[in-house]
This record gives structure tokens, sequence and C-alpha cells, in this order.
């Protein structure tokens, strides 16, 4: 795996791509057989994450770390490749030798080969910059990030895009209407600035006419990663200056762009864009990960769209499907506890004779594993993405109670969709989460409950907490659903 952002950024608030993107094949094999010199001479048997510091001007590297544990960069490896490095790790553990432990995925090799990948994989953090606006968003060597998503695509382009939309920070591209107030030269001092933004800030240099060279003067991410930037860069121009024709749309779908987005730039209805794709076959299909770069088949279905000509997911067997939306990224309020909820309502579902399936993309999750359901689409959380789904395996029904927030707030699109919502209904929901509903509905009910009041504003607040008398407990309405009427005290 190889950062995009430079040494003195810790790998954890780095973007990351795999396989390796810059590195020509001798640089690539130095470090290959001194990662394998370093575990040999410390005999490590088991995982290990090697991390290399290496000049971009020479052969000269550094080893910044040796780490003899699984941790998030396994786990990250992991999803990316198919690999699964923490149970190859625990039988290695037990006396079993990497030609006698196979190969989950295929079903047919070993554990003794090396992944090799024909898509891209993209990681980028997850701040909690949101919960403190305050605080500086500078990254360095301390990291700052909560989680991470990963997206998987057939470009680097499509895997930028998927990932930035992944992240839900109600962002969808590479265009930050804020940064329309800023000059020229703000935005080129903004480059000397690592923070959580410099994605955004880049291609908004592009959009002023920098150059890849100078960008990368004043940044040091390589010219190669600035390229593909730019690329979409160029393309929001071609949807901003020309007509929709079939082409260009169906270029701006192998770039990642949702229609939402190409409707934004192209004053185009999303139901035209909609309509122009499917009369012209622009669809989404989904690509299997199989470890190998298709030289075997795989036995795990674990799919990744694309806008290719052949689809490798959708197989019908008789049973019924139920679809379980995953959580998303940790963040603060946030941590694991929706994903335990998401797989242990799949292996019930299992069970219970259903074909289940599962989308979600972050790679820390348990419910990211190939094996616990019986499909697993790594997938923005997003309406369109999850509707690519839904077209392609058409289930029964869908969970969204064990998502939290991510999933919850999915639920109208998929009423939309025509999806049944299996267990809590959108009403009930929005009835537990509305105070004003919940407080009607124990008073219905002659239940008992602490005197209560939704206020707006600080101010109602301290006039209502008068009235109450203190302590008092506050609480927004809304905690994982979407907001209603805004966020309420």
């Amino acid at each position: 795996m190889e950062n995009i952002n430079p040494v003195g950024v810790h790998t954890g608030d780095s973007i990351v791509v795999a396989p390796s993107q810059t590195l020509a094949d001798n640089e690539y094999q130095m470090l290959r057989t001194s990662a394998i010199k370093i575990i040999s001479a410390l005999k490590i048997e088991g995982g290990c994450n090697v991390q290399f510091a290496l000049n971009p001007n020479s052969f000269e590297y550094a080893v910044i770390e040796v780490n003899p544990r699984v941790s998030r960069s396994s786990a990250l490896a992991s999803k990316a490749t198919g690999y699964p490095i923490a149970k190859v790790a625990t039988k290695i553990a037990i006396g079993y030798t990497l030609d006698e432990i196979k190969n989950a995925v295929t079903g047919k090799t070993y554990a003794c080969f090396e992944p090799v990948l024909d898509y891209v994989v993209v990681k980028v953090p997850k701040w909690p910059f949101n919960k403190f606006l305050t605080a500086s968003r500078e990254l360095g060597t301390q990291m700052k990030a909560t989680g991470e998503v990963m997206a998987i695509a057939e470009n680097l382009e499509a895997g930028i895009m998927k990932a930035i939309r992944s992240l839900e920070e109600n962002v969808d591209c590479l265009y930050l209407p804020k940064y329309k107030e800023f000059s020229d030269e703000q935005m080129r001092e903004k480059l000397k600035h690592v923070d959580n933004e410099t994605l955004w800030v880049v291609a908004e240099n592009l959009r002023r006419g920098m150059n890849p060279k100078q960008i990368h003067e004043a940044t040091t991410i390589d010219t190669f990663f600035i390229g593909k930037i730019q690329n979409i860069v160029k393309m929001e121009e071609e949807l901003k200056t020309q007509n929709l024709s079939v082409d260009l749309l169906r270029r701006a779908k192998k770039y990642g762009f949702t229609d939402s987005v190409i409707s934004r730039f192209t004053k185009v209805l999303v139901e035209e864009i909609k309509k122009l794709r499917k009369e012209n076959k622009i669809e989404a299909l989904f690509k299997m990960v199989d470890t190998c770069a298709a030289e075997f088949d795989a036995e795990t279905p674990y799919y990744y769209s694309s806008y290719d000509d052949e689809n490798e997911a959708g197989e019908d067997n008789n049973k019924k499907k139920v679809l379980v939306l995953g959580s998303g990224p940790i963040r603060i309020g946030q941590g694991i506890e929706f994903d335990y909820c998401s797989v242990h309502s799949v292996w019930s579902l299992k069970k219970n004779g259903y074909e289940t399936i599962i989308i979600n993309n972050n790679p820390e999750t348990v419910s990211t594993d190939f094996d616990i359901a019986d499909k697993l689409y790594f997938e923005p959380l997003t309406p369109e993405d999850v509707e690519n789904v839904v077209n392609t395996e058409k289930p029964f029904g869908a969970i969204v109670q064990f998502g939290g927030q991510t999933a919850i707030k999915l639920t109208k699109a998929l009423k939309d969709m025509g999806v049944k919502i299996l267990g809590t209904q959108e009403e009930d929901m929005d009835r537990a989460e509305d105070r004003e509903l919940f407080d009607e509905a124990l008073n219905n009910c002659d239940i008992l409950r602490p005197k209560g009041s939704t206020v707006y504003t600080a101010k109602e607040a301290i006039e209502v907490a008068r009235k109450l008398e203190y302590p008092v407990l506050v609480r927004p309405s809304y905690v994982l659903g979407r907001t209603r009427n805004g966020d309420c005290l």
C-alpha cells in the first residue's frame, strides 16, 4: 500500500492507495526484499506491518516502523486484497505453514501466494473535526482520525470519488463551495498546510490554473496522484461546459460521478440522467474480489461496483434475500456497537434460511469480512450506490435499524425503491427520535416519566431548565436518524 500524503503525516491520517501506484519495479522489489530480510532477522512468524519512507529522487529509504501484530493497517490490507491476514496469522501461531493453509477466497490456492489486484483501493480517514470546530485541522505525526472508509474501483479517480462520499460529510465531489470566497493567493497558501481538506485544496488550485508540478513543489504529493485529481477536475469542467452526451455521461460514471453530482454540474434533472443511462445501458455492474486478478474463480461473493461490461453478481438460488445496511465509518459517538448488531442480525437471518446481503465501507469492521454475509458489497452508503445493489439483487426486504444513523437515513430512499423495510418502521423510528411524539406516545400509554420540553435555542433551554428545576438532562432529538426540524435540545 502507498500513502498519498508525504512522510510527516501519520499513516492513520493519510489517504492510502493499494496497490502502490508510483513505484518502479526495481523500487518495489528493493522494499519487498528489505521487508523479508527484516522479519527473517527478527524471526517473526505471523502478521507484521513494515512501513518505509522512500526518497522519490533516489533509492535511499528509511524503515519507519516494524509492527509485529495485527493492526488497523492489517485490517485494511486484508479487506483490500481479500487475504485474511488475522486468520492466517492465527493458524501459523498454532503450527500450520503457509503451504498448508487454503485460501478461503478461491478455495483452491494456498496462503503462500502474494495477492494480485486488478482494481484500485482508496482509504480516506474519517476525522472528528465536525465535532471540534475550533480544533487545529493540520495533520502531523499524531493521529487525529477516529476511523476510515475504503473504496474499491476500476480506476483511481472512481476510487477517490467513492471514498469521499463514503465519509458522510455531506460532500460528494471534489468541489467545496466555501473556497469560492478565497483568493488565489489564499488557496496557494493553503497548499503549504496539510489538513483534512488537502484533496479539495489541490483540486481547487488545479481549477485556478496551477499545474501539477507547482502543486507537487508545494505539497510533495506525487504528480501521478495530482494528475488523477486533475482528471476529476477536467471532467467537472466538461460537465459544466458541454451538452450531456451519452459518451460524456459514460465517462463521468466511469470516474465515479453520481447522478446528483452530474445533475448539479450540467443542470440536467436527475430523472433525465437516469433515463438516459437506462436507455443506453450505462448501469453499475459488479466485479468480484478474488485475490488473484481473475486467474482463479472466487468462492466468496465479495463485490465492488464498476461501469465495465461484465456483471459478476446477482445469481439467484431461490432463497429470499434480505439486505442489511452497515453503519459506515467509526466516529465520535459511534463505535462498533452497530456493527455487532448488524453481524448478529445476519447470522440470525442465515439460521432462518434467508440469503443475506451486507453493504458497508468500513475496513475495520467484522461485517466487511468476506465470510460473514452470503454476499458483501463494499460500497458507499448513499441512495444511488445502494440502489445499484438493489437493482442487481432485488431483495425481499431491508433491515436498517442495526446500522445506526447511516442506515436509518436511507429508509425513505429504500421505500422509494420499492424495498420493504423489515422490523421497526420509519414512522416508529420517527416517534422514538422526536421528543414530542415520544412524549405523546408515553402519555397515551399512561407511562410515568420525568417532565421535559423541546427547545431550539440556548435561551429557550435556560428558561425551560428553570421551570423544570435542576438537575436537568440535555439530549438532542434525532440522535440516530436524520434531523427533521434542525438540531434541537
